[in-house]
């Protein structure tokens, strides 16, 4: 099991390896990596494809503190450093969106792309606040299965939730749910519902960014999506239909195509 310890965390992670140029995937708050298993399939041949577990998720380590967005943009950036990948591809979901950004604006020199999948530069809204530290405390006396279910309906969007054929998918995504870990979790959430907005960070974003939104997403509301691609020069925004807050799992052709479209545009073949 490949483990990397970085600023005081033993964090997980997976590398395809190879001479294509390197694209780093970032997760969202719950999950790990594998949130991005599709992706990495079907682009392992030409790049070379790089997951992690923030400390706290997964299979990394859980720290008794460093769960804030400065925190892990350092974990990050110290695990590209490690690996040799920058100037690397950057692609975060939500939680690993806020660090990518942050990485953008402060070390543009290991990034060479921006790729934002439902996630947004503001901070949490007020009114989002309240249920989030409810979940943690449930989560706290009760454990992380007691509310996977529950966790479902913001994770994920309708037509996913809905579709009969997809049942044995999300019965595996609600049992990944219910197996993290009570301190990390309840850790990790604080940290991302505490979180600073960088809004007035991202003139500072000068690489190449593609921002990917699902229609039905209700954790980070496509009207976020459109304002953070707004306010980054030149960034690209993509809606994809029938995908909520995890469209890499909900609609993993979609985002795979969109983010080989991009990377063709910021002339990135494997190996140049």
């Amino acid at each position: 099991m490949p483990t990397m310890r970085v600023n005081g965390a033993e964090l997980y992670y997976e590398d395809s390896g190879g001479d294509g140029q390197p694209i780093v995937f970032a997760h969202g708050l719950l999950w790990s990596g594998r949130m991005f298993d599709a992706q990495v399939v079907s682009l392992r041949d030409r790049f070379r494809c790089v997951t992690f577990d923030f400390r706290g998720q997964g299979r990394s380590q859980v720290t008794r503190d460093g769960y804030d967005m400065d925190t892990l943009t350092a974990d990050t950036a110290a695990l590209i450093e490690a690996l040799g990948l920058a100037p690397c591809h950057f692609a975060g979901l939500s939680m690993g969106g806020f660090v990518g950004m942050r990485l953008a604006a402060r070390r543009p020199e290991l990034l060479r792309s921006l790729i934002l999948i439902e996630t947004a530069a503001d901070a949490e809204p007020a009114e989002n606040v309240p249920k989030y530290r409810r979940f943690m405390l449930a989560v706290r006396i009760l454990g992380p299965r007691a509310v996977a279910s529950r966790v479902m309906p913001i994770m994920f969007g309708h037509t996913f939730l809905n579709d009969p054929a997809r049942a044995r998918e999300r019965a595996e995504w609600q049992r990944r749910g219910a197996a993290n870990d009570r301190l990390g979790v309840t850790r990790a959430t604080a940290g991302v519902i505490e979180r600073l907005p960088v809004e007035d960070e991202l003139s500072k974003v000068r690489v190449p960014t593609l921002v990917i939104e699902g229609e039905e997403d209700v954790a980070v509301v496509p009207a976020r999506a459109r304002r953070t691609a707004q306010q980054i020069a030149g960034a690209r925004l993509m809606m994809v239909p029938r995908a909520g807050h995890t469209s890499s799992v909900e609609e993993p052709a979609a985002v795979t195509a969109a983010i080989e479209a991009f990377l063709r545009g910021v002339g990135s073949g494997a190996g140049a």
